[in-house]
């Protein structure tokens, strides 16, 4: 596994997110207000041969004007380089950037997997959503399945 944080650059060098034939998979959810969810994937994602794109930076410079732009830039540029994008909806926060988005990639042909806490407060919404877009969607309830679900995606690719 190679490990990438916000702001790191990664950029792919084959099609589709790929580093010579290592898929890539951005770690989408909750940061602020929430549980680290982002390193228990990770942990069970570190025997794989994946790279990880993780928005969630150890120290965010709140005291920065600039830092939240270029966030946001990076997280902008690299749901894009990626070869798939896994959603976590922690039950702390409603979590409006992932919503937006989860809404923004349920329509694309990229490869999404969708997790939520079972308390997630708009888990009906996303999964109502989700299956409108893109019928063959597969929704789990834990990082543990999460982590199977692209466990599996990768020995397929």
């Amino acid at each position: 596994m190679r490990y990438i944080e916000a702001l790191e650059e990664f950029e792919p060098d084959g099609e589709n997110g790929y580093s010579g034939w290592t898929p890539s998979i951005f770690l989408a959810g909750g940061i602020t207000g929430c549980s680290d969810w982002q390193q228990e994937l990770t942990e069970q994602l570190k025997n794989e041969k994946v790279i990880l794109l993780n928005p969630r930076r150890k120290n965010f410079p709140v005291e920065d004007p600039d830092a939240a732009y270029e966030q946001i830039k990076w997280e902008y540029d690299h749901l894009r380089k990626a070869t798939a994008i896994s959603f976590w909806f922690p039950k702390e926060t409603m979590c409006p950037i992932v919503l937006f988005e989860l809404g923004t990639w349920v329509v694309s042909k990229k490869t999404i997997f969708v997790g939520l806490d079972r308390e997630y407060k708009r888990e009906q919404d996303v999964k109502i959503q989700t299956v409108l877009a893109r019928g063959d969607t597969a929704f789990c309830y834990s990082i543990e399945v999460l982590s199977q679900q692209i466990k599996k995606f990768l020995r397929k690719v």
